[in-house]
């Protein structure tokens, strides 16, 4: 089979290298030549761990090939697996206009009969409109058909998530569709679900809905437990090890960001909306997500009154480690309001720093290692946990600082160690520390 993959992004370029590494011959495409001359090179264009040498390998074996001419993958495809973005609009909405794009290339070019997999996240029935679009414009006497691929790969981990995942979704409405991706599935070796194109549409979005809930829960009963004087850490432990709560997604922190989540919970927000329904959960889920962002801003100007002019350290940009992604990291907005308050920031991230130079080229000062952001700091905000961040000693700290104040929006540190330190020491959902 001839398999061509539409996008390039972290949908699209994990899922063609991944079919390629588990034998399939794969094109992808994308329209931007300078990309696709990196690819062919073994050089990805986005940071996750592992994808450049699945790129060089198969490429370098030739399964894996790149191309901005679409006309010619198009016409030889047998399978087209679409992983374009689905960026939300003002209004919560999901933007389909890419694709919508993809689709009408596809219908102009093909010449084979068909299967069109999108594994781009869309709001419930688009695969259905989908399918009529295509049969409405496709151009030669050809079978084409849509059927709904999901992924649920998480940005840091993609490659390991594409590779040992724990399902894989497929959401069809025929034999023949079901039977190509068995096929092409076969080879992962794991559990496929087969449900129809809807089904499949909403277990990507209940699923990641229900992880942004769990989330904001647990922001919540950490925001709870800092009044009744609970530590949020060992409420999260205790909860865990009943399985059915389990033990992911209950670290309490500054919120969720990234490409999934906020989108996913706008959308599916909106469609309810739209549909004449509320979900009530989904709704508090992306309010207390809102508000978490700012809880550290907000202890740091009640701490210090006027931030004008004051030294101002940030440790960690990106959403989370394991990527250089900046989509709804709470350090931009808490970056903006320092900025508004007159404070000068110095900052550090081992891979985000060129891509926040994009949003800020010239109101903070970029460091090449987390001391050099302590030096003469009035205090610090770590908003992204890092290991190169983790592994500084709480005595650094006090060492380097002007005032060794810590707004830990992470709870990279346990209270225990920060008690034996010079340090004043703000988390989430635990005790207030002061030795200064």
């Amino acid at each position: 089979m001839k398999i061509v993959v539409a996008g390039t992004g972290y949908v699209g370029l994990v899922t063609g290298a991944c079919l390629a590494e588990v034998g399939h011959n794969v094109t992808c495409v994308d329209i931007d030549e300078n990309k696709v001359a990196m690819m062919k090179k073994g050089i990805s264009p986005i940071y996750e761990p592992g994808l450049d040498e699945l790129l060089e390998r198969n490429h370098n074996e030739g399964r894996l090939d790149f191309t901005t001419d679409y006309i010619s993958a198009y016409k030889n495809a047998d399978i087209v697996f679409i992983g374009v973005g689905t960026p939300e609009r003002e209004d919560g909405s999901a933007n389909l206009d890419y694709v919508f794009k993809v689709c009408e290339q596809i219908a102009e070019n093909i010449e084979n009969d068909c299967l069109v997999v999108v594994k781009s996240t869309v709001p419930i029935g688009t695969n259905d409109k989908i399918e009529e679009f295509l049969k409405e414009n496709v151009k030669n006497k050809v079978k084409v058909e849509v059927a709904s691929n999901p992924e649920f790969l998480a940005q840091g981990t993609a490659v390991v998530d594409t590779l040992k995942a724990r399902r894989i979704v497929i959401g069809v409405e025929s034999d023949w569709a079901k039977d190509i991706l068995m096929e092409v599935y076969t080879r992962y070796n794991q559990p496929i679900v087969v449900t129809n194109r809807r089904s499949a549409e909403m277990i990507k979005y209940a699923s990641n809905d229900f992880l942004a809930l769990k989330i904001s829960f647990m922001n919540e009963i950490a925001n709870f437990c800092e009044m009744v004087g609970a530590d949020v850490e060992d409420v999260a432990k205790g909860m865990s090890y009943d399985p059915r709560i389990g033990d992911k997604f209950l670290k309490a922190g500054l919120g969720y960001g990234g490409s999934c989540f906020p989108k996913d919970t706008k959308a599916l927000h909106w469609l309810a909306n739209d549909n004449g329904y509320e979900l009530k959960t989904i709704k508090a889920t992306i309010e207390v997500n809102q508000n978490q962002k700012y809880k550290m801003f907000r202890i740091a100007k009640n701490r210090f009154g006027s931030l004008k002019n004051k030294k101002v350290a940030v440790l960690g940009l990106t959403f989370k480690p394991g990527t250089d992604d900046l989509r709804e990291a709470p350090s931009i907005p808490n970056i903006r309001r320092l900025l508004d308050e007159g404070a000068q920031i110095t900052a550090y991230d081992p891979v985000g720093e060129e891509n926040f130079k994009k949003k800020f080229p010239t109101e903070i000062t970029y460091v090449k290692t987390p001391e050099e952001t302590l030096v003469d700091a009035d205090m610090v905000f770590i908003f992204t946990e890092w290991n190169e961040i983790k592994s500084i000693p709480l005595e650094k700290y006090s060492e380097l600082m002007k005032t060794a104040v810590i707004f830990d929006g992470r709870n990279c540190y346990e209270i225990k160690d920060a008690e034996l330190n010079n340090v004043e020491y703000h988390s989430v959902g635990r005790k207030v520390i002061n030795n200064l």
